[in-house]
């Protein structure tokens, strides 16, 4: 009966993501943590299970596994809502179960080795790596960046759902805006191609497609970065095209990390980590950086001063005096 009953779970938890407006990543990291709980417990039915249960197996994740304290932090936050939020259940004191987070000092370039690793790049993704460290995007908004994001006039990208749900606004460099303009236009062809074709069609977050059943072919909601090729969408048999996925150009700025020679750990999310240094050594306030990178809490923009406050960059050596 057990395993019956497992699929309209899973089905239930689709359902409350998606009144909740969760991101699609999201959905995708509880649904797998929720499947590996279940499995670990023999597909006992949750209901039957609680707090011993949970505690047993974020205690596999950690001495049998040995993953990190944000791995076993993601699982809990999976198991938090499929008790709290999809069963309505009571857990009790769980939280007192999180391990605590380490502190993290994130890799930063400097706006010279930036510069080095973009030019190590070509193409499209050249121009998203220079949107990462420009605008302090995540990888994700990035590739999911849709036509009607991009203001020209007002010099402003507007990043739609981002992580925690909240829409924020971030600068659209002078720089990039001739680059942007001249690949919207290629981008547009593209488009028209879809539509000659009877595809161009792209799906619209939240259902948005019920309330305006067109829009899903209409050129601002067409992805910025668009997949090279059309797929058919497994619910619905319409062929879309989708967005570049983010592991092509994360394999595409490690390659050019590697070929640049920086001696530090670099990916996409640097760019961002280094945004918002630079912003600070320029003299930014750190709430305007907090309203930029979208955190909720300024705590964690607050360790980008750490950052500043290290090494040569604020204290000298006694060596240099």
């Amino acid at each position: 009966m057990a395993v019956e009953q497992k699929p309209k779970l899973l089905e239930k938890v689709r359902e409350v993501i998606q009144v909740k407006h969760f991101s699609p990543k999201t959905q995708d990291t509880y649904l797998y943590w929720i499947k590996r709980y279940l499995r670990f417990h023999k597909l006992r039915p949750p209901r039957e299970m609680g707090q011993a249960e949970v505690e047993a197996f974020l205690t596999h994740l950690a001495v049998d596994e040995h993953v990190a304290g944000s791995t076993q932090n993601q699982a809990m936050s999976a198991l938090l809502f499929l008790y709290r939020q999809v069963l309505e259940l009571d857990l009790g004191n769980i939280n007192t179960l999180r391990p605590n987070k380490p502190t993290y000092v994130p890799t930063v370039l400097t706006k010279e080795e930036a510069k080095t690793v973009i030019e190590h790049l070509s193409g499209v993704c050249a121009l998203m790596a220079r949107l990462l460290y420009g605008s302090g995007l995540r990888v994700s908004e990035c590739v999911q960046l849709r036509v009607k994001d991009l203001d020209f006039g007002q010099r402003q990208i507007i990043i739609r759902d981002g992580k925690g749900d909240k829409d924020r606004i971030t600068m659209l460099p002078e720089t990039l805006i001739p680059p942007l303009q001249e690949h919207l236009e290629q981008r547009r062809k593209l488009y028209d191609q879809d539509i000659k074709h009877g595809a161009g069609y792209v799906e619209l977050p939240f259902a948005l497609d019920r309330k305006y059943p067109n829009a899903h072919r209409e050129w601002v909601w067409q992805y910025v970065f668009p997949s090279a090729q059309l797929a058919t969408d497994p619910k619905t048999k319409l062929v879309r095209r989708w967005h570049m996925s983010e592991s092509t150009l994360q394999k595409a700025v490690k390659e050019a990390a590697t070929a640049s020679k920086i001696n530090k750990r670099v990916g996409c999310h640097t760019f961002r980590h280094s945004f918002a240094t630079h912003l600070l050594q320029n003299g930014y306030d750190i709430r305007t950086v907090q309203e930029l990178l979208g955190h909720k809490d300024v705590k964690t923009t607050m360790i980008y001063t750490h950052v500043l406050n290290r090494g040569g960059l604020a204290v000298r050596s006694p060596l240099d005096v």
